[in-house]
């Protein structure tokens, strides 16, 4: 038995939650619209404002407690990433390095000898508010979450100056460097 998947999700006003018949769930809000495919296994009722997901009882009983819990989870985000949505806030730590915006793309130079285009995917707001910061920000946290691994993935911080591409709330552990002498 799921302890995630049993609780009800409480819907806010000013959202919709519908049930279409191809197995899908809308999640409609101020902030946009969001759709998520059901699996075979799982069962979504929407009574007014309140969502309860349940399983069908078809098909292996382990994997699918896992996906109850899982997509009760992704029903509540949806629900949370339309009304308030999703931030990611990037820095970037060198000496020339920087970031700027160029259409639907961010360039990201980071030492190496061109610069990096990232492309910006639909929904996803992008900013720098300065050359050396990114705020990704949108409705879909998968999606933001994923542009903002991709564009840390070009320089990530390396733990002997700290340089490289970073989430602002993350540590870097630094190390020593090579010790003279004898």
């Amino acid at each position: 038995m799921s302890r995630v998947g049993k609780l009800p999700i409480s819907v806010p006003a000013g959202v919709t939650v519908t049930r279409t018949p191809e197995r899908k769930i809308s999640v409609k809000g101020p902030k946009g619209t969001l759709e998520f495919a059901l699996r075979p296994e799982i069962e979504v009722a929407v009574d007014g404002g309140v969502v309860r997901v349940t399983r069908t009882g078809s098909g292996d009983e382990r994997e699918s407690n896992a996906f109850w819990g899982t997509t009760r989870a992704l029903i509540r985000n949806m629900i949370e990433g339309v009304t308030k949505g999703y931030e990611r806030r990037l820095e970037i730590v060198g000496v020339g390095w920087n970031a700027q915006l160029s259409g639907t793309k961010v360039v990201v130079a980071a030492g190496f000898c061109k610069p990096i285009e990232v492309p910006i995917p639909k929904g996803i707001n992008l900013q720098t508010p300065s050359a050396t910061s990114i705020v990704i920000s949108g409705p879909d946290s998968q999606a933001v979450g994923e542009l903002a691994a991709k564009i840390r993935k070009i320089r990530p911080p390396e733990p002997y100056k700290g340089k490289g591409v970073r989430y602002v709330d993350e540590v870097v552990k630094r190390k020593a460097g090579k010790s003279f002498g004898s």
